[in-house]
């Protein structure tokens, strides 16, 4: 077996039950094309491909590219890095998307996974904290920015658990396999998802403060202003971010652009 590389997050998982677990849960079929994201040694490769009617895969590590290629034929091996490479230039309209994803760029890969336009269906093996922010409720403590992120244009759902130990090396936590099912039409326009992005992580870095003092560090408005929209929203002024339900901050953002506030930068 290759040696795994720590600068790339390298954990490799080959207990045969455990990928054809994560294939099923793909649910991909002979109609369907299936975007892999990190394939590695190509352990889920193996049972994608025996599922689906095309597997394309994204590795970035050229020392495995050789070997995926030779061992399965059939799939389209792509060599680069996932964040970088447009992935709906190799993909039809309609898609799935999977993959055992590096802890450590799990983030920025759900967040260019539910890019318009969306896949059908998105299967990740990722920390088990991270599933469980992903999956979070209102004002428990794992619920944040990430959380609203993706339960805005999405339902998300903890599959099972994956031990650390099933993983070569062995990573220091467990992982989880995470299903995020992509809605026909999220409550946030393409249009508007920088200015949500902005409102939501804002008033998360100011997740101390209560609403109305929040608000008005975020937008510049006065007390006056900032409580009238929060009235206006239905929102305790009182209250934290950390309370709000992603339907709540939605309301939110929508009510505060009606009123002439704008992101001023870009995240």
């Amino acid at each position: 077996m290759p040696r795994a590389k720590r600068r790339l997050g390298q954990h490799f998982l080959s207990d045969p039950r455990i990928l054809a677990r994560i294939a099923e849960a793909v649910g991909a079929g002979r109609h369907d094309t299936v975007l892999e994201i990190g394939p590695g040694l190509g352990g889920l490769t193996g049972e994608l491909a025996s599922r689906a009617g095309k597997v394309i895969t994204i590795e970035k590590d050229h020392d495995l590219i050789a070997s995926l290629r030779a061992k399965y034929p059939a799939v389209k091996v792509i060599e680069a890095d996932a964040l970088d490479i447009d992935w709906h230039q190799l993909l039809p309209a309609s898609f799935l998307v999977a993959g055992n994803i590096p802890y450590n760029i799990t983030s920025p890969l759900l967040d260019k996974a539910l890019l318009p336009p969306r896949p059908r269906q998105i299967v990740f093996l990722v920390q088990k904290e991270v599933a469980d922010r992903v999956t979070a409720r209102p004002a428990t403590r794992e619920y944040g920015a990430l959380t609203i992120g993706v339960q805005t244009v999405a339902t998300a759902e903890r599959l099972f658990v994956v031990p650390a130990g099933a993983f070569q090396p062995r990573p220091q936590v467990d992982s989880a396999v995470l299903r995020i099912v992509p809605v026909e039409n999220p409550p946030i326009t393409d249009a508007e998802r920088l200015s949500f992005r902005q409102l939501v992580v804002g008033l998360f870095g100011l997740r101390r403060k209560q609403m109305l003092r929040a608000l008005r560090e975020l937008t510049g408005w006065k007390a006056e202003r900032a409580a009238q929209e929060l009235d206006t929203a239905g929102i305790d002024s009182t209250v934290r971010a950390e309370v709000l339900s992603p339907e709540e901050f939605v309301r939110l953002h929508r009510i505060l652009v009606d009123g002439g506030w704008r992101a001023r930068v870009a995240l």
